[in-house]
């Protein structure tokens, strides 16, 4: 497993005593990973609809897996692809992660997943924040982005999606985690975490990229569409 670094430490912001540091943003990071690991050793995982994902991977295309911000803790599942760039570097999904110690903590859980925590926070500086993503997306990263995170509103698409596409060319996929028995959080968007022994379904919506020609508001409500089409068949799987 990979060593997560503490880059708000690196760049000299204060997070504490060594010893409040190693509780914080090592013990608790590795607890919170190692026990999502064990829990989905127990899940029974199915994939639907992967050929067209599998063909963008196989064609060396970049991709921008979106999904509502409640099917978050097991979405790891979606992206079962190790990919490397021209230099033969590692390369994998990614994510937006807040500047903060809350998005720290958050980045140094999701390192042990190989996933790539991109800093900066769309609702304090949205131009940064997508430049930062560019610019990761040329470096030959996919991203995982929930256009309803980090705060809401719930199921409501925000535009960074799209700008990010639009940029870069890469390839949006809608997709859904559903779980056949889950825990509900008291959290804004309801968290879902599924039960041990729990079947889950992995749904892919059809892949789309976003030309300089495409209607910004049409293509919004389109993926929003979808997006809120996929969480209806998650939420039915879940009372069947």
């Amino acid at each position: 497993m990979p060593n997560p670094d503490i880059q708000i430490n690196v760049r000299g912001r204060p997070l504490g005593s060594p010893r409040q540091v190693w509780l914080n943003y090592r013990l608790v990071p590795f607890v919170a990973a190692l026990s999502l690991m064990l829990l989905r050793l127990t899940l029974l995982v199915r994939r639907e609809g992967s050929d067209a994902l599998k063909g963008l991977i196989d064609g060396d295309q970049r991709i921008i897996l979106t999904f509502w911000h409640r099917r978050l803790v097991m979405m790891p599942l979606a992206y079962p692809f190790r990919r490397k760039n021209d230099q033969g570097e590692r390369r994998g999904v990614a994510i937006l992660s807040s500047d903060s110690k809350d998005g720290e903590r958050s980045a140094a859980t999701w390192k042990w997943f190989g996933i790539h925590a991109v800093r900066g926070t769309a609702a304090d500086d949205g131009a940064k924040a997508l430049v930062r993503m560019i610019r990761a997306v040329k470096e030959g990263w996919d991203f995982g982005i929930t256009p309803d995170g980090p705060k809401g509103p719930l199921r409501e698409l925000k535009p960074g999606v799209l700008a990010l596409a639009r940029k870069t060319g890469a390839w949006i996929v809608p997709v859904c985690v559903a779980y056949s028995r889950s825990w509900k959080l008291n959290t804004w968007d309801s968290m879902l975490i599924p039960k041990p022994f729990s079947r889950v379904i992995v749904r892919y919506g059809a892949p789309f990229q976003v030309s300089g020609e495409s209607d910004n508001e049409v293509m919004r409500q389109g993926l929003e569409t979808t997006l809120n089409d996929l969480e209806k068949w998650a939420e039915e799987l879940n009372h069947a």
